[in-house]
């Protein structure tokens, strides 16, 4: 298909400066967001074993991880800024690129952004006590600050994706190596006593699915990754395997310091483990690991969908301003600017709250196509070069 080529072609307009350490943070950074602290309250509160809360996590890990494989087989093969959008162009047809370039646009990750950054605001609120108009002035700041980062150059960027992830997964070590050392009173055997059912596994499992979502965003600077036969690969798998593991050692964790029934108590499940294991300031510092978590996942966001919006407006399906590299910083600077300011209307309206809950049935819909399209696109380009094919 002469898309391809095309898309080969344009990928070259973002240099390729990002390494291995750079993707992989990317992809750890993005799925390690706040749902490690809150989300085992809603699996305990569904499932009531030990083993049943740990099985929940390895499906939806397992689940996430063949994803990814999926995205890396594509990732390798058509290696091209945009990712996911220049695979369902290619595979399916340009109207379903410019619906999902446009879906990204308009209201998933923008919608996104907004949330992100008013959840920033709650959580600095912990710490400064914040007005309604101070908490929306601190939104937009942040929105602002991260994307003037991303705007001088794809290697900020990543160098404080590194820095906020690097700070996080230690955060989140040393609360979960705090607990098992705890030599406190041990946690009584008391569950739920809910007892088991597809159902409530079902709702758990969705819970869980969503705290590993965020690894396909890595496929939207496929065009500026070195060696992306080589390294989209192993920052999709790598970054999905250390998640996998960080979120079972912190419910394990969470387990041996607290008792089912406490931890479906508790709607804070991350600060009341590290507030039993680290006293009184085991609750702040969990709320600066959560604000850790929210910033890498927020720069995350704007190193990746600006490219969307660059590589459709290439085809043509976008504003051609949005095409624009900067002549110095070699950044698709308007799309930056463009998902920054879009986000601020939607912090300033309010709507964000509605667009993300559409938007999480727009990006699950996109996924099943992606992950369709590895095998659709088997079948029409069977001589395409794959460094990597999915096995199974």
């Amino acid at each position: 298909m002469p898309g391809v080529a095309a898309a080969e072609q344009k990928s070259g307009d973002l240099p390729r400066t990002l390494g291995l350490a750079d993707a992989l943070s990317i992809v750890v950074g993005i799925v390690i967001g706040g749902g490690i602290f809150l989300v085992p309250n809603l699996v305990a509160q569904n499932l009531s074993t030990r083993g049943s809360i740990l099985a929940v996590w390895i499906v939806a890990g397992v689940a996430s991880f063949f994803g990814a494989l999926a995205c890396a087989e594509l990732g390798t093969a058509l290696p091209s800024t945009g990712g996911q959008y220049v695979w369902l162009r290619e595979i399916y047809s340009p109207m379903t690129g410019f619906l999902y370039g446009w879906t990204m646009f308009l209201v998933a990750r923008t919608a996104q952004v907004a949330w992100l950054a008013v959840t920033l605001s709650l959580y600095v609120s912990y710490f400064v006590p914040l007005g309604a108009a101070a908490s929306r002035a601190l939104s937009i700041v942040a929105i602002l600050i991260l994307a003037a980062i991303n705007y001088r150059g794809v290697s900020m960027g990543a160098l404080v994706q590194k820095s906020f992830t690097s700070a996080k997964v230690v955060g989140l070590l040393i609360i979960i190596g705090s607990a098992f050392l705890f030599r406190g009173t041990a946690p009584t055997a008391a569950s739920t006593g809910v007892p088991f059912s597809f159902s409530h596994f079902g709702i758990a499992l969705i819970a869980c699915v969503l705290s590993y979502d965020g690894w396909v965003q890595v496929s939207d600077v496929a065009g500026e990754v070195k060696n992306p036969s080589r390294n989209i690969l192993l920052a999709l798998a790598g970054g999905l395997a250390i998640c996998i593991a960080i979120y079972l050692l912190a419910n394990l964790a969470y387990l041996h310091v607290m008792s089912i029934a406490e931890i479906a108590a508790s709607s804070h499940v991350g600060a009341t483990a590290a507030e039993r294991v680290l006293g009184p300031a085991g609750g702040s510092f969990v709320a600066v690991i959560i604000l850790l978590s929210i910033i890498g996942t927020l720069n995350g966001c704007f190193i990746t969908s600006p490219r969307v919006y660059f590589a459709q407006a290439h085809d043509r399906l976008f504003f051609s301003k949005f095409a624009e590299v900067h002549p110095r910083f070699r950044t698709p600077a308007f799309a930056i600017v463009a998902q920054a300011m879009w986000s601020i209307v939607l912090v300033l309206s309010g709507t964000y709250e509605t667009l993300i809950s559409y938007a999480m049935i727009a990006f699950w819909s996109f996924y099943g196509l992606m992950v369709l399209g590895v095998m659709l696109l088997r079948r029409q380009r069977p001589d395409l070069a794959r460094p990597y094919k999915m096995w199974g």
